[in-house]
C-alpha cells in the first residue's frame, strides 16, 4: 500500500495557509491522485507543459521520487505581464509500504499526466487458507522431568 504520511506535506500545508493569509495562494506544482485497481496501485501526477525527457523516476528502498522540470523563456521582444505558472524543477516523494513491488513499477506520460502502476507484492496479496474438518488430533507435547513430577504430585494429591 502507499503510505499516506509525507513529512514534507505538513510543511507545504503550513506554507499554503500562510500564503492564504497574505493573499498569495501557492499551488502544488505536482498534484497527484492515488487509487487501487485490482492488484496494483495507480498514481497520477499532473505535469502539464513538462518535457517528457526531464522526468526522472527513482526508487530507493521504500521511497519513490519523481522529478520533473518545466521551463519557459520569453522570446525576444515578449514582455511578461503575468506569470503564475510555476517554473523550474519539481520533486515529489511517495513512501511505499512493504506490500508493494517496487521492482516492477511501470510509468507512462501522456497528455500532461504521468501515470505510475505499482503492483502489489505477491506476499501481500490475499490468499485462500484451507480449513481441515474432522476430529482434531491432540499434539504430543514433551515435558521436562520436573514438569512431569509436578503433574504426578498434583494427580496424587487430587486422588
Amino acid at each position: 500500500m502507499v503510505m499516506r504520511f509525507d513529512p514534507f506535506r505538513e510543511m507545504d500545508r503550513v506554507a499554503q495557509l500562510l500564503g492564504q493569509q497574505t493573499g498569495t495562494l501557492r499551488q502544488n506544482p505536482m498534484p497527484m491522485d492515488v487509487y487501487r485497481s485490482n492488484e496494483q496501485f495507480i498514481v497520477r501526477f499532473d505535469l502539464p507543459g513538462v518535457d517528457p525527457s526531464s522526468i526522472d523516476l527513482t526508487v530507493e528502498k521504500n521511497v519513490l521520487t519523481v522529478r520533473a522540470a518545466r521551463t519557459w523563456t520569453p522570446r525576444e521582444g515578449e514582455e511578461i505581464i503575468v506569470q503564475e505558472r510555476p517554473q523550474g524543477e519539481f520533486a515529489r516523494q511517495i513512501f511505499l509500504g512493504e506490500g508493494l513491488d517496487s521492482e516492477r513499477v511501470e510509468a507512462s506520460y501522456a497528455d500532461g499526466v504521468l501515470t505510475l502502476a505499482i503492483p502489489v507484492a505477491e506476499q501481500a496479496k490475499p490468499r485462500k487458507v484451507n480449513v481441515i474438518s474432522g476430529p482434531r488430533q491432540p499434539s504430543h507435547l514433551e515435558t521436562s522431568s520436573s514438569e512431569q513430577q509436578a503433574a504426578a504430585s498434583t494427580a496424587k494429591a487430587n486422588a
